[in-house]
């Protein structure tokens, strides 16, 4: 194996000469996928001038020297654009949005959060959700405010897929 499982950086080898290329070669890569963020998403032309540093997500159609590198990770260095191809669960910080991008099921999802629960000060906020619940009907008084209270309630916690419908 001439490089890591996951992101392909380069192995030094016994003997090699001028070192210093590939390690630097694996630092380029390494400044773009840890801790990364991204300027937008889904951009198909590369920017005209773009700064030091700036990252972006290739878009579907991609162009000029970007061809071929659709849902990659373009980071732009002092020795042109890198690219690295995205793996499952790999997550990005949006910053034209503020929103986290997943790679999931080979497309890039911007915005989703996916969990079990939420929980706020260690108290457990939002679970999965609940089975429906049937809007109030019947009885032997019935109070027209508070019952379109509890639908509108329910109806929040529909729109919301706290609830089922």
């Amino acid at each position: 194996m001439s490089g890591t499982p996951r992101f392909g950086l380069p192995f030094l080898s016994a003997g090699q000469a001028q070192k210093e290329f590939t390690h630097n070669e694996a630092l380029q890569t390494l400044d773009l996928v840890a801790v990364p963020a991204v300027e937008q998403t889904a951009l198909d032309d590369p920017p005209a001038s773009p700064a030091l540093g700036a990252c972006y997500i290739v878009g579907d159609s991609p162009t000029g020297a970007w061809a071929g590198k659709s849902q990659n990770l373009a980071g732009f260095t002092s020795g042109g654009w890198r690219f690295v191809p995205p793996l499952e669960g790999f997550s990005v910080y949006v910053k034209a949005v503020a929103q986290p991008a997943c790679y999931r099921a080979g497309a890039w999802e911007i915005g989703v959060v996916r969990g079990s629960s939420l929980v706020i000060g260690g108290v457990q906020v939002v679970g999965s959700r609940a089975s429906a619940i049937a809007a109030p009907t019947g009885g032997t008084t019935v109070d027209g405010e508070g019952r379109a209270a509890i639908d509108q309630i329910l109806s929040a916690l529909r729109e919301h897929g706290l609830i089922a419908t």
